[in-house]
């Protein structure tokens, strides 16, 4: 039977370290967690400025959800974009500096939207070899020729745009890399754009509320301007602690991507009520200075008290901050270390991340603590005594 192959291949994962495993909390999302029984400190989230349960948004969901219900109904082009969504899209692109947003219900689905809408079979998509998981299945969908180009190697993009023939060129990168923290080169990205005549294409799912001034994100962190070639994807369950994304730019991008992107067109809307939770979100955002500065003093606390670990601390400006282990069950194993210290810290293993580069993956939020980060570099430091003993 086509099934019995599957019983073999899971307990391969499971020999090799790459079963993953799920677990239920039994709180909202925060910086500590009760999951199992037990109370842990959790250095998982993305939700980095700690408003996944604030009081405001929690309040907009329950006043919007007595007042426009909880489904839309039908997707966006049909009859599902309710009057929260138009006013979302308003305030999101305005927010950003873009002329006109779409929201999306996920930011798997706005990635996907994005190239095959805009691409076809004699075009060309280049892309950075640690782009996300989406960005990559966005590149295969849109059928056009997927070549990539070294971490961050501006100098082996701009040669393979030089020898490219395609039609229509698109240049596809995170602007903060999910799995190492650190922060593509774009102002380099968008003069090879301008000078190659390419889309660029920057999925900021972990700088946007996070970096730039007031949280507008990588783009404005960067300084780069406003152009029809610039299109932005920002997430909005991370920093902005909901759920959905949205896509930004100029206003006839959109607009093509409104008639043609499949992800948007052949689903339904997302909740109302998520819609009027982000708009409490974005106010919060735009204030929220006070958190950022918080956060980014808990990034300096993390990379002074890391510094003398055995393991690789990545360099990393941002709230990602990865310590690479190497091996699979090595990592696992630091983990359940950790997890009987009262912290909660995943273990990333390939093929999310390379072979023989597995990490834990420590991500920090404004709702942390400066004792809670120390508690976690004693931990470590711990761990890292026991195993020279």
């Amino acid at each position: 039977m086509i099934w019995d192959e599957l019983e073999p291949g899971l307990a391969r994962l499971a020999a090799d370290g790459l079963q993953r495993r799920r677990r239920t909390l039994d709180s909202p999302c925060g910086p500590t967690a009760v999951v199992d029984g037990r109370s842990r400190v959790a250095f998982c989230s993305n939700d980095y400025l700690g408003l996944a349960h604030h009081p405001a948004i929690v309040a907009a969901a329950q006043t919007a959800a007595a007042r426009w219900g909880v489904g839309s109904g039908a997707s966006h082009v049909v009859s599902g974009h309710l009057r929260p969504h138009a006013e979302l899209e308003e305030r999101l692109a305005a927010f950003v500096g873009r002329e006109r947003a779409l929201y999306f219900t996920t930011g798997y689905m706005a990635n996907l939207a994005i190239a095959p809408a805009l691409l076809e079979r004699n075009d060309a998509i280049f892309a950075d070899k640690l782009n996300h998981a989406s960005l990559i299945d966005a590149a295969l969908l849109a059928r056009a020729e997927h070549l990539r180009y070294p971490h961050c190697d501006v100098d082996a993009l701009a040669s393979r745009l030089q020898r490219s023939q395609a039609r229509r060129k698109l240049i596809l990168t995170d602007a903060v890399f999910s799995m190492d923290g650190d922060l593509a080169p774009l102002p380099e990205l968008f003069e090879l754009a301008e000078r190659y005549d390419a889309w660029l294409v920057v999925d900021d799912a972990h700088g946007f509320g996070v970096l730039g001034p007031g949280g507008q994100g990588s783009i404005a962190h960067c300084g780069l301007p406003p152009s029809p070639r610039l299109i932005l994807m920002g997430t909005l369950g991370k920093a902005a602690g909901v759920s959905g994304a949205f896509v930004a730019g100029d206003q006839r991008v959109i607009e093509w991507l409104m008639q043609r992107a499949r992800p948007y067109i052949f689903t339904t809307a997302s909740s109302p009520m998520i819609a009027a939770a982000l708009l409490a979100s974005l106010e919060l955002i735009a204030a929220g200075d006070e958190r950022r500065a918080h956060l980014r003093h808990l990034i300096a606390r993390w990379q002074a008290g890391s510094r003398d670990l055995p393991w690789q601390a990545l360099p990393s400006a941002t709230a990602i901050q990865p310590l690479v282990i190497g091996g699979n069950d090595a990592a696992v194993s630091l983990a359940e270390r950790l997890w009987a210290h009262g912290l909660w810290v995943p273990a990333i293993r390939p093929p999310t991340v390379p072979v023989g580069s597995a990490r834990l993956r420590i991500t920090l939020s404004a709702a942390h603590s400066a004792a809670q980060v120390d508690s976690l570099i004693t931990a470590l430091h711990a761990c890292a005594r026991d195993e020279r003993a």
